[in-house]
Formats: C-alpha cells, sequence, structure tokens
C-alpha cells in the first residue's frame, strides 16, 4: 500500500478541481481547509460523486455545497449531543435515587457485589465495574469540587454525587448487571421495558461518544439495531420481507429512542431545531436533494410527525424482544 504523502493546501485544491469541484474562490477553500482539516472535510464527498468507480463529483459540485453538509452535520450534531447530555445527567439522576434509596448512600453500601446481578456468567463483569468505580472514587475523591466536599466534610461520596463523575458508558454498564427488580424500576419510569432500555443505552453512550469527538453522524449506522416499535408503524416505515427499512440502526432509530426517554417539550424542542437545520441545508443544496440527505440518514419525509405522536401506554408502545 502506498504510503498517504502530506498535501499543502494549494495541493488540496488542485485535488478537488482535478475530480470536477468546482472552487470559485480558492482563498476561501484554503482558509476553510486549513481550519476544518481536508480529510474531514472529504469525509462528506459520498452523496456527491458519480458512482464509487471512478471517484468523480457530479457535475456542478461546489466546494461550499460540500461544506454545507459539513456545517450541516456538525449543526445537527450539536443539537443531538446536547439532549444526549439532557438524557445522561436524567438516567444518572433515576439511577442513583432507585440504588440509593434501596441499598443507601455509603460506598460500602451501595458498592456491594449482592446488590447486583446474580447470574454466575455476569460475576467477572460486575467485579469488574465495581473497581471502575471504585477507582474514580479515588481518582476524583480530591479533584472534583463536589466529591471533594462530600469526602471533607462528610467522609464519604453518595451515589448522586459519584454519577456526575462517571461516564455514559459506565452508567450504561451498571444497569446492564443490575437486579431485574431494579432494572424494571428504572425503565419503568421511561415507559419501557428493561429489555428495552439495556439495547438502548449502549446505543446511546456510542452516539454520545460520537458527538463529543466530532465524527460524522448523519449517516452514521450502529450495529446493534433497535426492536420494531409503535413509531416505525404510525411514520408508516416501509418494509421488505417484514423488516422495517429505516429507523433500526440510522439516525431514524435514535431519533425515536430520543422519543422514548426525553419527555414531551424537550423532544419538541429538539425536533424544531433539528428541523431548522434541515431547512438550511435544503437552501445550500443544488447538486443533490434535501431527499438525497434524508435517505442516507435513514429519514422518511414525515419524520416531524414523531414530536406529535403521544406517548403510550400499552404494550404496542414498548419494543419487542
Amino acid at each position: 500500500m502506498i504510503a498517504k504523502q502530506f498535501k499543502t493546501l494549494d495541493e488540496q485544491v488542485e485535488i478537488l478541481k482535478s475530480k470536477g469541484m468546482i472552487i470559485q474562490d480558492e482563498k476561501y477553500a484554503k482558509e476553510v481547509l486549513l481550519r476544518e482539516n481536508y480529510f474531514f472535510l472529504n469525509g462528506y464527498r459520498h452523496l456527491f460523486m458519480k458512482n464509487r468507480e471512478d471517484r468523480f463529483f457530479k457535475d456542478g459540485t461546489t466546494f461550499e455545497e460540500m461544506y454545507s453538509l459539513f456545517l450541516f452535520d456538525r449543526s445537527y450534531r450539536n443539537i443531538i449531543f446536547k439532549y444526549l447530555l439532557v438524557i445522561e445527567n436524567n438516567l444518572k439522576s433515576i439511577t442513583s435515587y432507585q440504588l440509593s434509596k434501596k441499598y443507601g448512600y455509603r460506598e460500602r453500601d451501595y458498592l456491594k457485589e449482592a446488590n447486583f446481578t446474580k447470574d454466575p456468567m455476569r460475576k467477572a463483569q460486575v467485579n469488574d465495574l465495581l473497581k471502575k468505580m471504585k477507582r474514580q472514587i479515588r481518582v476524583n475523591g480530591s479533584q472534583h469540587s463536589a466529591t471533594l466536599h462530600y469526602v471533607s466534610n462528610y467522609g464519604y461520596i453518595p451515589l448522586w454525587i459519584l454519577v456526575k463523575v462517571l461516564s455514559f458508558g459506565i452508567v450504561s454498564e451498571m444497569y446492564q448487571i443490575l437486579k431485574d427488580e431494579d432494572q424494571s424500576e428504572i425503565a419503568k419510569i421511561y415507559g419501557v421495558n428493561a429489555e428495552t432500555l439495556i439495547v438502548y443505552l449502549p446505543i446511546l453512550a456510542n452516539y454520545r461518544n460520537l458527538c463529543a469527538h466530532e465524527d460524522i453522524l448523519y449517516e452514521n449506522k450502529t450495529q446493534k439495531e433497535i426492536n420494531d416499535t409503535i413509531y416505525h408503524k404510525l411514520l408508516k416505515i416501509p418494509m421488505i420481507e417484514n423488516e422495517y427499512q429505516y429507523g433500526k440502526n440510522d439516525i431514524l432509530a435514535l431519533l425515536i429512542i430520543l422519543k422514548q426517554m426525553l419527555n414531551k417539550e424537550d423532544f419538541k424542542n429538539m425536533t424544531v431545531e433539528l428541523d431548522n437545520v434541515v431547512g438550511t441545508l435544503n437552501y445550500n443544496l443544488h447538486t443533490i436533494r434535501i431527499k438525497d440527505v434524508l435517505n442516507r440518514m435513514g429519514m422518511p419525509t414525515n419524520w416531524k410527525d414523531l414530536a406529535t405522536i403521544e406517548k403510550g401506554d400499552d404494550e404496542e408502545n414498548e419494543t419487542k424482544e
């Protein structure tokens, strides 16, 4: 394999032009490439290519148009990230409340192996998680203001404080190994069953990390799929061989999870914000259609209806295993 060589800004511009991209303001293009990184910006080229074989841009593709898709993804990602943080905080608060109420608020109480699943196949996972949490107490006990306050004044760190310094991934992992009854109590607050939440949390944790590191969001596909929900049916997602085409491991699937875990007002506000950035991108596109972008995201044209669909309490509104 031939090693990739460093390319100057002038060379980067010439590469794009040689592939058929129209660059009217080269000074502006070079400023963007320096600030945003050629490699990252070029990750948004796929919808603008004629085909995968010759790797040439469609006729009329401009630098500004591809950059608009880049900016759209950044804005979309920032909105999703904001509401993922809301869910993260809610989950930490709910989990710490439920466990503290049942097992106590001192480390020696809530960090007992007996508080978690008795499944012998998950014993190693339980012990590993307890080690991670105890490590966080050691590391943050004297560094984080909240934990330092409790250590200094009370000699312990209650779980509702500790969760502030735990990652979403650790809290997600902790949920996986709770006792069945504790999982059910937490899941019930979201109006889903425990099996559903077990599927959802690692997906949310992965998206949280993706957003935090500014990876490409709009066309991301997760390895895990969510199960069919009433929302797939009400949005009339097309099916092929009894399987929904969208909303399984794409952005629509993420929005379906957010629909079930955010409160009504937050989800409505998020939908308005997302619709605004979609509208801005639509205005800036001319070589491709906004429908092409939405298809890449797994989003039907009626995706905004999610905001007006009321959450149900019946079994149909829960994900089936």
